[in-house]
């Protein structure tokens, strides 16, 4: 665990850092991705920076929100730089809501466009990951494997490396895909792999928020998107089929 990174006399938030890097990394797809699908270059790029821009502002006004009191004894923390006073769920729904319509107004087609994006989602999940590890955050259950680790106080389970491998695990995935596979395949798999991979990871974690019955609400939620892209993954290929252009039947 490393939360901080001191370079001289400056000490560097690591785990924003390591986001920043993944999705920087990430970008570098985006031109080999177009050009494959024949989408411009320019226009996806364009998606893509101004989605990150207005996820971060609703991340902040998300958080902001929830601990109103806080900003209103101080304004300026607004404009802080600490990754934890972001919310990530609230990040992510403005990006896509506006990525949705930044998307339509380019008319970038829909499934194509969410297939040149993946890569890039595939190689910021390995980074959200590794900011995990820096952190300490996603931390594991209390555990007595052998290969626990010292955390917080207690032996738990390495939750972050277990979730650092899955994430490896769907890259690799995405990297090697069928290239020929009908438009959204790619996409949808990775939401399906990522959705399976959080469901097993989450009995891990020691940090999760349980509901009724002692379930984990990132279990359900996970289990509803893994439900729900293997419905569209059907869906797209009874489509493919009916156009001739799988050979699968449907």
């Amino acid at each position: 665990m490393m939360p901080v990174l001191q370079i001289g006399p400056l000490a560097v938030q690591l785990p924003g850092l390591l986001v920043l890097l993944g999705v920087w990394i990430g970008s570098l797809t985006l031109d080999r991705e177009a050009a494959r699908r024949g989408l411009p270059a320019e226009a996806l790029s364009k998606l893509v920076f101004y989605a990150l821009f207005v996820g971060l502002i609703g991340a902040r006004l998300g958080y902001a929100l929830r601990y109103a009191s806080a900003f209103i004894e101080d304004p300026l923390a607004l404009f802080s730089l600490q990754p934890f006073t972001l919310s990530a769920p609230d990040g992510t729904l403005a990006a896509t809501l506006f990525a949705w319509a930044y998307g339509r107004r380019a008319r970038l087609p829909l499934w194509a466009t969410l297939d040149a994006l993946t890569p890039m989602a595939a190689v910021a999940a390995v980074f959200v990951a590794l900011s995990h590890l820096a952190s300490g955050d996603a931390f594991g259950a209390p555990s007595s494997v052998p290969w626990a680790v010292e955390l917080w106080g207690a032996r738990r389970h390495p939750s972050q490396v277990y979730e650092l491998l899955a994430a490896a695990g769907v890259l690799g995935y995405v990297l090697t895909r069928n290239r020929t596979a009908p438009a959204g395949w790619l996409f949808l798999s990775f939401v399906g792999l990522s959705a399976a991979g959080r469901l097993v990871l989450e009995a891990f974690r020691g940090d999760s928020v349980l509901i009724v019955g002692g379930i984990r609400t990132a279990q359900a939620a996970a289990l509803a998107v893994l439900l729900a892209a293997q419905f569209a993954l059907h869906r797209r290929a009874c489509r493919a089929s009916a156009e001739g252009r799988l050979e699968a039947p449907c």
